[in-house]
């Protein structure tokens, strides 16, 4: 049986999700910190962490952003291939979600209309979306607020196959390692293996949806996952970069088949706020 849902529920709930994002860390981001903060070795660190969660705390309760940079809307739609949809263009309507969100919001605009001339579009729209028919008679909807300071710091490799699992080891340090404290850590790392160039790069972009503490069902994945955690951590980076046990709260590692030719291993980092809100309707 189809079900039909109007676009508008695409654009109302876009437009709370993208505000819910830009005030509240997400739950398993917030029991992240507070492990973090109870964890930290370094008196240093432990202060950062102590005084992050107080300018979370106080974003809560006055409903101002967790962080001047509200980020550009990345939103992943899972569309049962059951559901029908009336009333309107998706991706108008995505966009319209977007453009209620951040102004109506007062959320800072920061998307430009073209890369070269620069020209701020008023609304951050548009919004990065990428879809996926799926089973079923649902629409899940993710929307990530990605901020530029982390983005900046993201990397692809195109791997050669016989650098194996520790060139993917030496790509995500490496990728760690040159952005410091500009990700503005504690971060949350998202990996992709596999697939092409750009198919790697979109899997490290989804990983950072995963809720934090959860591991891939893969078990080499899942202890490549904790590996990397633990390497990071050893870095010293620590919060803000200066200095401590705490540089990530978690390693994300989504993969997918590739060819005999290619290793593709893609890192998106994210900054400690890590902005991302589910629903599925």
């Amino acid at each position: 049986m189809i079900r039909t849902i109007r676009v508008e529920e695409i654009t109302k709930n876009i437009k709370e999700m993208c505000i819910e994002a830009n005030h509240f860390l997400s739950p398993d981001m917030a029991e992240a910190m507070k492990c973090a903060e109870k964890n930290e070795e370094a008196p240093l660190g432990k202060q950062i962490l102590e005084q992050l969660q107080e300018n979370l705390k106080i974003a809560g309760e006055d409903m101002i952003p967790i962080c001047q940079d509200t980020g550009m809307a990345v939103v992943f739609l899972e569309i049962g291939q059951d559901v029908h949809l009336e009333g309107g263009a998706l991706e108008d309507a995505v966009n319209e979600g977007v453009r209620q969100g951040y102004v109506e919001g007062y959320l800072r605009k920061s998307v430009v209309g073209d890369p070269l001339i620069r020209e701020n579009t008023k609304d951050n729209t548009p919004a990065v979306l990428h879809t996926r028919i799926v089973d079923g008679d649902r629409v899940k909807i993710k929307v990530a607020p990605k901020g530029f300071g982390s983005e900046n710091m993201s990397r692809v490799f195109m791997l050669k196959p016989a650098e194996g699992i520790e060139g993917v080891k030496e790509a995500v340090l490496t990728a760690v390692k040159d952005a410091g404290p500009n990700a503005c850590p504690p971060m949350v790392v998202g990996v992709g293996i596999g697939g092409t160039f750009e198919k790697c790069a979109l899997m490290a972009k989804e990983a950072l949806t995963r809720e934090v503490g959860s591991h891939s069902e893969i078990e080499y994945v899942k202890e490549l996952e904790e590996e990397l955690l633990t390497k990071i951590n050893s870095l010293g980076i620590g919060p803000g970069g200066l200095g401590g046990t705490t540089t990530a709260l978690a390693v994300n590692i989504n993969t997918y088949p590739t060819h005999i030719a290619g290793l593709p291993v893609a890192v998106n980092i994210c900054c400690h706020v890590n902005r991302h809100v589910i629903r599925t309707i």
